[in-house]
């Protein structure tokens, strides 16, 4: 067994991003300048897609893109129960109904055919979360919005660099936001990304920091004025040039991180897929799955454990191990704003009570992969019925 604690997602940083961020430090701008720009830049060309914005986090994207659609008060927004809860927070900021529909067995991404069902004349967008980096199936759900002329925002939260039927995440729907957060598969500690058309681009943009119509960087800069105006009453959501240092170089290395966790990714199917103890995620032809996340699910019925018992004896065995997602309407606020019960979406209940997420990180020995192999077929081992 493990004599040290692996733990559950780490941050990778070698020594090309400190030395960028070492040298922003050691320029004469740290905030939102000229690397948020090459950022923004590289990141919207390594996509394709025609405009990006760098923000402080995926949740400001998904806040901008229901803003800047017009989304607020007395419109629905049809979206996931199986997701993180700034996916749904986002929808009551602006005043709008977040209106829950269950998700598909195999992936856990949203059910397109539920979605349909869903639509009322008050459903002004489709919020679809592509969970753990597996896309949803875009082609049906963009058909359903053109349909009924909704727009469809994408929380691509998990699903850098994942692409659907050929196209690269970030290029499908009306506006898709990503995240950078420390766990993610590109890192700048904190921060996200907004693509989509450069005109709603360039309106995000002004509204992410404080509706002014020049930023800091303009300003100051040689050449620059010091006179700005405030356009609307906007927020305070831009991305620094510190943070930006270290997506530039997390962007050249994106590649590499993602053939790793391929790797750990095959290593881990192989070990786990004969068990009747246990079902791999899925992974649909249709798709390039970008694996954010590796999530097992229990076949409790074969177990003399439950799910959050299995994390424990994962613990004992030097693994930490993590849940995605508890479902938004087991969450106190929405469930008594909504009146949900537990069983109202089926699957993402019954699915979130077996899952658990395994380290999936390029930082990963080939030992660490042994270990976690090892000890989830132990646990196993030790419980079957």
């Amino acid at each position: 067994m493990r004599t040290t604690f692996l733990p559950f997602s780490p941050p990778y940083i070698s020594r090309e991003e400190i030395d960028e961020v070492v040298d922003t430090l050691s320029s004469d701008w740290i905030t939102t300048g000229p690397k948020t720009k090459r950022f923004e830049t590289e990141f919207a060309t390594f996509l394709g897609a025609e405009s990006a914005l760098a923000l402080n986090s995926c949740t400001a994207g998904l806040h901008l893109a229901l803003v800047v659609l017009g989304i607020g008060s007395g419109d629905e927004v049809i979206t996931t129960p199986m997701t993180f809860c700034s996916t749904v927070n986002v929808i009551e900021h602006v005043g709008a109904e977040p209106v829950l529909v269950d998700v598909e067995p195999d992936t856990l991404n949203i059910s397109p055919s539920l979605i349909e069902k869903a639509v009322t004349p008050k459903t002004r967008a489709i919020m679809p979360v592509h969970y753990t980096g597996h896309p949803c199936k875009m082609d049906v759900i963009i058909k359903i919005a053109r349909e009924h002329r909704l727009f469809v925002i994408e929380d691509a939260a998990h699903a850098l660099p994942a692409q659907y039927e050929g196209k690269a995440v970030g290029t499908i729907g009306d506006l898709t936001a990503f995240s950078f957060y420390a766990t993610k598969n590109l890192t700048t500690a904190e921060g996200g990304m907004l693509t989509g058309k450069r005109e709603l681009i360039e309106k995000a943009r002004a509204l992410s920091l404080h509706g002014m119509n020049r930023d800091a960087w303009k300003r100051y800069d040689k050449g620059g004025s010091w006179y700005y105006e405030i356009d609307a009453p906007g927020f305070k959501y831009n991305m620094t040039d510190i943070q930006a240092s270290l997506g530039l170089q997390q962007l050249k290395k994106l590649d590499r991180f993602q053939e790793r966790r391929h790797e750990i990714v095959k290593r881990y199917n192989e070990a786990f897929s004969g068990c009747p103890c246990l079902e791999t995620p899925a992974n649909l032809p249709s798709v390039k799955h970008a694996w954010h996340l590796y999530t097992l699910r229990l076949n409790l019925k074969t177990l003399k454990i439950n799910r959050d018992q299995f994390i424990e004896e994962m613990k004992e065995r030097n693994i930490g191990t993590s849940v995605h997602f508890i479902p938004i309407h087991l969450h106190p606020y929405y469930c008594i704003k909504y009146c949900y019960r537990p069983e109202d979406f089926p699957v993402a209940y019954s699915n979130f009570l077996r899952l658990i997420s395994l380290p999936l990180y390029p930082r990963m020995s080939d030992q660490d992969v042994d270990d976690v192999i090892e000890a989830v077929l132990s646990v196993v081992k030790s419980y079957r019925r």
